[in-house]
């Protein structure tokens, strides 16, 4: 591992082991600790079992844990368009952040301005497809929060890092029933193992002004056009 302009420091994590997939997705997290040397004493601590790619410091600092070729030790227990291990189809990236349990805030800039850089080499590197740039919780719906619905997604989608929220629903609310939605959900890409966590997750990303669990009329418009893009080539 080496420094470069995009990467600050070099800070070597033991959490890692081999992959056993090419890399395909690219994993968004936050930390929930503060203060970042928290974070970071438990991502090199051999205890813990935890690691992640790269940390992303509120200050726009950014170091290097695992070499990428390694699988880092990130997701946990997750799912995504048929990967069980995703670990090691993806690139973990930490943001120092507190998280919903620790006074849950908005995402400072320089952060962000940090993190746009790292994404695109990354995505540029292994020809990641934007709908695979995901969040913890859409990878580990019932487990996972991050990094939450005041992440600017559609900041990132404005460098063409990751998919934007549709804003033209062509068809409306095309499914009958729930039943019909939690299919195509699933097709999508999310574990709808426990239906009401998916549809938050569903909703942290694509509608965070309310996330109720609740399939609604107009999340199920907003998954119709992400799977109509996506059939089209739109959405890659």
């Amino acid at each position: 591992m080496e420094i470069d302009e995009i990467v600050h420091a070099v800070i070597p994590s033991p959490n890692f082991d081999e992959r056993a997939l090419p890399v395909s997705m690219l994993v968004l997290h936050y930390t929930e600790m503060k203060p970042i040397e928290t974070a970071l004493g438990k991502m090199v601590n051999p205890d813990a079992k935890v690691s992640a790619h790269y940390l992303v410091s509120e200050a726009g600092v950014v170091t290097q844990l695992v070499a990428e070729e390694k699988r880092a030790w990130h997701a946990g227990l997750s799912y995504w368009r048929g990967h069980k291990d995703v670990n090691s189809a993806s690139v973990g990236i930490e943001l120092d952040h507190p998280g919903h349990g620790g006074g849950y805030r908005e995402f400072s800039d320089l952060q962000f301005e940090a993190l746009v850089p790292l994404v695109a080499r990354i995505v540029k590197t292994y020809d990641i497809p934007r709908a695979n740039v995901v969040g913890h919780s859409d990878v580990a719906p019932a487990r996972k929060m991050d990094p939450g619905e005041l992440f600017p997604w559609d900041r990132l989608a404005e460098y063409g890092l990751c998919l934007p929220t549709p804003q033209k629903l062509e068809r409306g609310d095309p499914f009958d029933n729930d039943a019909s939605f939690y299919l195509a959900l699933e097709r999508f890409g999310y574990d709808i193992t426990d239906g009401h966590k998916a549809v938050e997750a569903f909703q942290r990303r694509w509608r965070p002004e309310k996330i109720d669990g609740q399939v609604d009329g107009q999340i199920r418009a907003i998954l119709f056009q992400l799977l109509l893009d996506r059939d089209r080539g739109d959405a890659r």
